[in-house]
């Protein structure tokens, strides 16, 4: 058990955390929520001993061990691969260093042998026989190849090093994981087995992600922080989020009957559970459901933006967009070719391929950024597009300008400031706010000026490369909602699974070999075999 008594943390007049008392209890995993800047990652870093808090105190069941997935990766550039696992559990790694080093020796004494004996011991209470091979096993499982195993690790990439520090916190099972953010850069297949491994785990789970499938699919608790409180609800990510705005609706109706509400209440918790029931979700295995108190549920204080981008200027025609013999190399590398497909009215298409960098430059072509590709595209005269790069900083570099001057440069007609301020009020920029200078914005303060920009496009088709990058939980849940609701035409690529699978219905995916292009949801694209067997053909083409 984590016991956090009293708990505040202030810098200057700043105040992170006031007064926080909760108990973090074994079996359960509890997802850590709140707006950029909350101190999500600094709790964290209070449980792990790295930040002291101003007053209060943190405590824990005696010799309970536990492992942080660590942020520095460079720390351990010096070490093999399958050793840096072997560190998670300290523990038996000292162990393990001492025993080496006592059979090392050329002098080795009546006295070195007994302590040899004691490590021996030791050694075994602690499965170390087997330490290896399930090291070997977690790095495999995390898309580590075995012969990499025994490399160091500066010469492994970045992608690579954030899934062997992640084997590292997860060896050895310790009694609790503290987790920031760990499916970055972790590919769909990987994160299902950290999920399904998360799920099962016994012991007690602290993580900050912004994947709210992931959340959903490991969380029996959130911990929402909110003006400097830290408050813990029973339930994954959506049924926190569709609880809060069900008890935010109820408030707003003052016409109610108490009676009306309760019974309402009741009937959400009952279709949450009936559907939990049906998947593998932690929130079922635990039936944390079944201990769900009406007096949990409480409106959520949050800020959503609105992102609603249904204002098209004109009504798209029939013909959208035609592609035909689309190829694309970078530097010698064959991106994608024989891309051949046509879009209909309506299409929500998420645009797929296991090379970021053939997404992107699928969009530049698209987009009249790059005219060195082979093939041809032609889209409808009735179209109009807007679309949002992974990276923008083009659009900010180099302009001393406020908020209202920037985006007031991306609207044709109205140049009102009351008009253009309307629009940056909808992305949570208020009063002085629009007087910000554009050059010192966060990257999520970024995101949300491009979809103010998008907006004011009024455009018929959409295009997007990785949206939900920067934001945080409550934007991407608005622009999720934004583009379910939109009515025109959209290509989109996006690593949150939530989003992807509840916007697209249709999916493309891009390889050096040709195109998969499959009409049906992204769940049933990627248990698909038959689209597994098809993809392992077309990328084996390069």
């Amino acid at each position: 058990m984590i016991t956090v008594s009293n708990l505040s943390l202030r810098y200057g007049k700043r105040t992170l955390f006031e007064e926080v008392n909760l108990k973090f209890t074994q079996g359960n995993c509890y997802g850590i929520i709140g707006a950029n800047g909350a101190g999500k990652s600094t709790f964290l870093k209070i449980l792990s001993g790295e930040v002291d808090p101003t007053t209060g105190s943190v405590s824990f069941t005696p010799g309970e061990r536990m492992a942080v997935l660590k942020q520095n990766h460079y720390e351990f550039d010096e070490f093999p691969v399958i050793e840096t696992v072997l560190m998670g559990h300290k523990e038996l790694f000292t162990v393990m260093k001492e025993k080496d080093a006592l059979y090392a020796k050329e002098d080795f004494t009546e006295k070195d042998g007994e302590r040899a004996g004691e490590l021996e011991t030791i050694f075994a209470e602690m499965d170390g026989w087997n330490a290896e091979s399930d090291a070997a096993t977690l790095l495999s499982n995390l898309g580590i190849q075995e012969d990499a195993h025994y490399k160091l690790l500066k010469e492994l990439d970045g992608n690579q090093k954030v899934r062997v520090l992640l084997a590292q916190a997860l060896f050895g099972k310790p009694d609790i994981l503290l987790l920031d953010e760990p499916t970055n850069d972790l590919d769909i297949q990987t994160i299902s087995w950290l999920e399904d491994f998360l799920a099962s785990y016994e012991g007690i789970i602290l993580v900050v992600s912004h994947d709210r499938h992931f959340l959903d699919t490991v969380c029996t608790h959130v911990v929402d922080i909110d003006f400097s409180k830290m408050t813990i609800y029973t339930g994954n990510y959506t049924f926190w989020y569709e609880s809060s705005q069900l008890a935010l609706k109820q408030r707003s109706d003052q016409n109610k009957k108490l009676e009306d509400k309760v019974r309402e209440l009741q009937e959400f918790i009952r279709r949450f559970s009936a559907n939990a029931s049906k998947s593998k979700q932690a929130t079922s295995r635990k039936k944390a459901l079944d201990k769900i108190n009406l007096d949990e549920i409480k409106p959520s204080n949050r800020k959503y933006p609105a992102i609603l981008f249904n204002n098209q200027g004109r009504e798209a025609g029939d013909q959208i967009l035609q592609v035909e013999k689309l190829k694309k190399e970078l530097n010698s590398e064959l991106l994608f070719s024989d891309v051949n497909f046509m879009i209909n009215k309506g299409d929500k298409i998420a645009v797929l391929s296991q090379n970021s960098l053939a997404t992107t430059a699928f969009y530049n072509i698209l987009t009249g950024k790059d005219t060195h590709f082979l093939g041809e595209y032609k889209w409808g005269v009735t179209i109009n597009t807007a679309y949002i790069p992974n990276d923008n900083a083009e659009y900010f570099a180099g302009k001393d300008l406020n908020l209202i001057d920037w985006l007031r440069e991306y609207s044709d007609s109205e140049k009102d400031e009351q008009f253009i301020r309307s629009f940056l009020g909808r992305m949570l920029f208020s009063g002085e706010e629009v007087l910000k200078k554009c050059t010192v914005l966060s990257g999520g303060e970024k995101m949300r000026c491009m979809f103010s920009r998008m907006m004011l496009q009024q455009a018929n088709v959409l295009l997007f490369d990785e949206p939900t990058n920067h934001l945080d939980l409550e934007s991407i849940t608005a622009l999720n909602n934004g583009m379910k609701d939109f009515k025109g035409t959209m290509l989109f690529t996006s690593r949150d699974h939530e989003l992807t699978h509840t916007v697209a219905n249709r999916m493309i995916e891009l390889t050096p070999g040709g195109i998969i292009d499959k009409l049906m949801s992204y769940d049933e694209y990627i248990s698909s075999e038959a689209v597994k067997k098809q993809r392992e053909e077309l990328y084996s083409f390069a």
